[in-house]
């Protein structure tokens, strides 16, 4: 996700005492009993999780209230994901990523609450971080955010990332995980500079039914794409 503000070096947050274990997601698969998705490796996932308690809770049920309200809900709770979202960090580390979706604070580019997050983190050594369960909303990509998984890349560029075979190799890996336990077809993978065009996108903020990010463009998500399908079906 190209942005601006990524802060390369915020501060620890006091909560990131706790040391980082290796666990699996911990809400059940929704692909139903004995599906193809079971037969899909799961990659090695190191659980890392940000800060997500009562108050970002409540900051996400008043997110999904103003921008998705008119169709949903207003709630925190990621119900069925449609959509897997393909972002860069814009940043040089895991740990910059991380302190920066870790600390509840507005953002610089639209000043809201809570402040933006991703569901996974794809490190340059190809070490794949989860930052939130996949049954909870973060904010990654404007008009997505009630349906869509979001995961970072760490890097400046599609190009760098594209050219990385470790961090290549985790990611498609990880997506068609991902894609396989939900069902989500191949096409709904996208970049974040193709939201606008995703039939889920919905925005209820007038002033923000166009704003998307230049990060992973439809010419470089076609090769992404094309990737991933050469890992086979579910």
């Amino acid at each position: 996700m190209r942005r601006a503000w990524v802060a390369p070096f915020v501060a620890l947050a006091a909560v990131f005492a706790s040391a980082t274990v290796v666990l699996a997601d911990r809400r059940p698969s929704r692909a139903p009993a004995g599906a193809a998705a079971h037969q899909v490796p799961k990659p090695r996932i190191v659980w890392d999780p940000i800060p997500f308690g009562t108050k970002r809770k409540a900051e996400t049920v008043a997110y999904v209230r103003r921008h998705y309200g008119s169709f949903m809900k207003p709630n925190w709770r990621l119900v069925h994901p449609h959509v897997i979202v393909i972002h860069y960090t814009d940043g040089p580390s895991f740990s910059s990523a991380w302190n920066t979706f870790a600390e509840d604070v507005p953002d610089s580019e639209l000043h809201e609450l809570p402040a933006t997050c991703a569901h996974f983190v794809v490190d340059t050594n190809g070490t794949i971080y989860q930052l939130a369960s996949v049954g909870t909303i973060c904010r990654h990509t404007v008009g997505l955010n009630w349906t869509a998984i979001g995961i970072e890349h760490v890097g400046y560029s599609d190009g760098q990332i594209l050219g990385d075979g470790r961090q290549m190799s985790s990611s498609l890996r990880l997506v068609r995980w991902l894609r396989c336990r939900f069902h989500i077809p191949i096409k709904n993978v996208i970049g974040h500079n193709e939201s606008l065009s995703s039939p889920y996108h919905h925005e209820d903020v007038p002033a923000l039914r166009t704003q998307t990010h230049d990060d992973w463009n439809r010419h470089d998500m076609r090769i992404y794409r094309h990737r991933q399908g050469a890992l086979g079906p579910c």
